[in-house]
């Protein structure tokens, strides 16, 4: 009794990045529509019917590739209009009896850019965003990926609240039943989940490339109970995503690795963070990488200037350059 009372991990849980939407077609339509209001082009519906097709192939399926008529579907949709007409052309592909529920999450919109958008001053706002990074960067009146971040592990911390207490799957066998969560979100959103979730670092957010639209990222349970990207996609999908060998390799090892478990090697390399681990023991050595690395901390390209021996007043300021757009 104590089992079925636990909930069952769902056996995959699928991102899905919208279809093409009326933004994606022409930029200026976020200058006279509001974000959440944009919809999908014809060409987006049809994705997404397609997408349907595909994430219903995928599950009826169990991971040998047998039929498996006992599963079922779990949604989360982002509320604005394109994501939600997403998941009504790919709801299209499954019967009423297979979905289990439909839940809107404010929580896995997209990224705030702000209010209605000007053409020019997003072009110099996004130019800026490449030179400060892509994680860090706030819009002007709006969020950075770190803000999605946060609002993306109170989603997790709902989410896995919502499986420890088995509110999912409670009308269905726990023996046999396959469960599956489908998540329809954004881009941005798709890659800050799965940076929380297989704990990447700021820097190897910066590597990943944004999804196309209606494609998807499967986690997959793994032999051992760990979920990768590794059970269903292929290194080359990965390498194409943006994935160093380090993150390469951590998926591996979630194949199989059983549920608990530690991965042996610190999941990205030591020397990200220590670079003393070969130095000399002499004192000299030592102290000559102390203040290297006090300087290098000091002076460190973030973006900002830090370094004592340089004039940061001279220097033309990112505002600077907004600023000059739009006068």
């Amino acid at each position: 009794m104590a089992e079925e009372r636990k909930g069952r991990r769902p056996t995959r849980i699928i991102l899905v990045r919208h279809g093409e939407s009326e933004g994606n077609v022409d930029s200026n339509t976020y200058c006279r529509v509001a974000d959440s209001k944009i919809r999908l082009t014809e060409a987006g519906i049809t994705q997404a019917k397609k997408c349907g097709d595909e994430i219903r192939a995928l599950i009826e399926k169990d991971s040998s590739g047998r039929e498996n008529p006992d599963w079922r579907v779990y949604f989360y949709v982002s509320p604005y209009q394109r994501t939600l007409g997403t998941l009504k052309g790919i709801g299209r592909a499954f019967a009423k009896q297979h979905i289990l529920g439909v839940r809107e999450e404010p929580r896995i919109r997209e990224q705030d850019f702000g209010n209605f958008q000007q053409r020019e001053r997003m072009k110099v706002v996004k130019d800026i965003r490449s030179r400060f990074g892509r994680f860090f960067y706030r819009f002007p009146e709006g969020e950075s990926a770190a803000d999605v971040f946060d609002r993306v592990t109170s989603f997790l911390e709902s989410l896995w609240r919502d499986i420890d207490m088995n509110r999912l799957n409670r009308d269905i066998g726990y023996k046999s039943a396959d469960l599956n969560l489908v998540i329809v979100s954004h881009g941005v959103t798709m890659r800050v989940f799965l940076m929380r979730w297989f704990k990447w670092t700021t820097e190897q957010f910066e590597l990943l490339n944004n999804p196309q639209n209606c494609e998807v990222r499967v986690m997959q349970l793994g032999q051992g109970g760990e979920y990768s990207l590794l059970v269903h996609h292929t290194r080359e999908e990965l390498v194409q995503w943006g994935l160093s060998p380090e993150m390469i390799a951590d998926q591996e090892w979630r194949k199989t690795a059983i549920k608990g478990q530690w991965y042996d090697p610190w999941p990205w390399s030591a020397t990200s963070f220590f670079d003393h681990f070969e130095e000399e023991k002499d004192d000299d050595k030592c102290s000559k990488n102390s203040k290297s690395i006090t300087h290098t901390l000091v002076s460190g390209n973030n973006g900002a200037c830090h370094d004592s021996s340089t004039t940061c007043e001279n220097m033309q300021t990112p505002l600077d350059l907004i600023d000059a757009d739009t006068h």
